[in-house]
């Protein structure tokens, strides 16, 4: 098996992919041999026999940001060691054809996050990573694909070959979590709660151009309002499964709050403008006087006024999450008992082969 050429295939930042070129040999401390790449907007530096640092200046992300990243990596991989001495400023943005203003921003938020420190008429040094820290789940997880195409890298395993491989095994999966999609961006928040407060199953949510993205679709298991189907089926890839759910029957919900006092005075509060519409004909429906009901936007500020002083605050689970302890709060679920059992035998289906849904 003859072994890719990495270096023609490794992906920058910005998306794009370059060969080397016009390398050459200058070591950072005297110690190691740097290796620098040009091209008209994306510049390489290599350190060693493995750490790698590129930027692409068209792309989206900032330099600053895509420099951290890179030297993070490096850090949390081993390919810069503790104790390990960095470029200085003006010679690490020399190789880089960037402002040294952009380096030099670089290592004061990697001092002040505890990744180096600086040490006087030294220079700055990578600090040791034996204590516990705190890394961010994006980081974390760009560190595990490094080691994964390192190791690929090791075996002789081509790009194409492991591009095909992974596609296979992601076609095995099964599903890792339900993707709720609905247009309405303040109802789509109160289902996804109400399915992450009944479900022990991964809960994501999306409007209807994200779910157009096949990374949206990844691993995931659509649902969606029976009222929303047509639009939102219109809106995924042909053939693909999306589960019903049904609405909770408001009567038999209000049934165990009947009958209602006539002295009571409620608050029916939400983010979402119909659920403070349909809440409160329900009540007035049920015989409660149009004087005793007031609707209150959660979105607007001091919605909360008051609610101590009312017999009880209808709403929906969202917005019963951020009030008071002391007020009586009627929250009302909108999806019906029967979808979200349908949604658990689908989750131990998954969980545990073997039970079928």
């Amino acid at each position: 098996m003859v072994k890719p050429d990495w270096n023609r295939l490794a992906p920058t930042l910005g998306g794009s992919s370059h060969s080397h070129s016009s390398l050459f040999s200058r070591g950072w401390d005297g110690r190691s041999t740097g290796r620098y790449n040009s091209h008209k907007n994306i510049k390489r530096v290599q350190y060693g026999a493995s750490m790698r640092v590129w930027v692409n200046r068209r792309s989206q992300i900032p330099v600053r940001q895509q420099l951290l990243t890179h030297l993070k990596l490096s850090i949390l991989s081993g390919d810069l060691k503790s104790g390990e001495k960095l470029p200085s400023t003006r010679e690490f943005a020399r190789w880089l054809k960037i402002h040294p203003n952009t380096v030099s921003a670089a290592y004061r938020q990697l001092q002040t996050e505890g990744w180096v420190e600086f040490r006087r008429g030294s220079g700055v040094f990578v600090r040791s990573l034996r204590r516990a820290q705190a890394v961010p789940q994006s980081v974390a997880l760009d560190q595990l694909i490094h080691q994964f195409f390192a190791a690929a890298r090791e075996h002789g395993i081509t790009l194409a070959e492991l591009r095909e491989r992974l596609r296979q095994w992601f076609d095995l999966q099964p599903p890792d979590h339900f993707l709720l999609i609905e247009p309405d961006e303040e109802l789509r928040a109160i289902l996804a709660a109400e399915l992450r407060q009944a479900l022990a199953f991964r809960v994501e949510a999306a409007g209807l151009e994200r779910c157009k993205t096949p990374e949206a679709l990844t691993g995931a298991l659509p649902v969606a309002l029976a009222s929303s189907l047509g639009v939102v089926r219109a809106a995924l890839p042909e053939r693909t499964e999306c589960i019903a759910l049904q609405v909770q029957s408001v009567p038999r919900s209000l049934a165990a709050w009947l009958p209602i006092p006539r002295d009571a005075l409620i608050v029916v509060a939400s983010r979402w403008p119909t659920f403070l519409t349909l809440a409160r004909t329900m009540l007035l429906a049920a015989g409660v006087d149009a004087e005793a009901v007031e609707t209150r936007d959660a979105r607007k500020p001091g919605w909360r006024a008051g609610l101590e002083s009312v017999t009880a605050v209808v709403c929906d689970v969202v917005t019963a999450s951020q009030i008071h302890a002391k007020c009586r709060v009627i929250s009302f679920r909108l999806i019906a008992d029967s979808s979200l059992e349908e949604l658990q035998r689908h989750v131990t289906f998954i969980t545990g082969p073997g039970v079928q849904p």
